[in-house]
């Protein structure tokens, strides 16, 4: 069983709600969004774990046990060529829940015609398998968005 936690503050929105048919449809997995504050900001690592996947815009994370947890700081920002963001962790870097990943700038995202709402999604999990999924209202950075069991 893994916790996992938003990597930002903000305001916890269902996959349904994300403007991209990958996320919203859970094609590539289920989970929640987190619509971030528009101030500068760092994505936290979601668990403990090894960072398998890095980029600009999106990170994933595998647990212990194997399980990848992919965020995805925006929708579309891979158009942005990286302004705005800035890599704080190193692929293959071993981290704990909580650790500083990413930096970045919801609110110039925003205003490059990008959203900012970021999809933190249980890769190849079966929706079932998870429980006590927040799909509404406000959480803070480090705040259980569901278990994976």
């Amino acid at each position: 069983m893994t916790t996992v936690t938003s990597p930002m503050a903000g305001r916890a929105v269902g996959l349904p709600a994300v403007p991209d048919p990958v996320f919203s449809g859970a094609m590539v997995g289920p989970g929640t969004a987190v619509d971030p504050g528009r101030a500068p900001t760092v994505a936290v690592s979601p668990v403990d774990g090894i960072v398998v996947s890095l980029h600009p815009h999106a990170f994933v994370v595998v647990d212990p046990g194997g399980r990848g947890v992919l965020v995805h700081l925006g929708i579309d920002t891979v158009q942005l060529n990286g302004d705005g963001f800035e890599l704080v962790a190193t692929k293959g870097d071993t981290v704990e829940r909580g650790q500083a990943i990413v930096r970045w700038d919801p609110g110039a995202v925003e205003r490059a015609g990008k959203s900012p709402l970021s999809p933190v999604i249980a890769l190849e999990a079966s929706t079932g398998s998870l429980t006590g999924l927040v799909e509404e209202g406000t959480v803070t950075s480090g705040a259980p968005l569901f278990v994976w069991s």
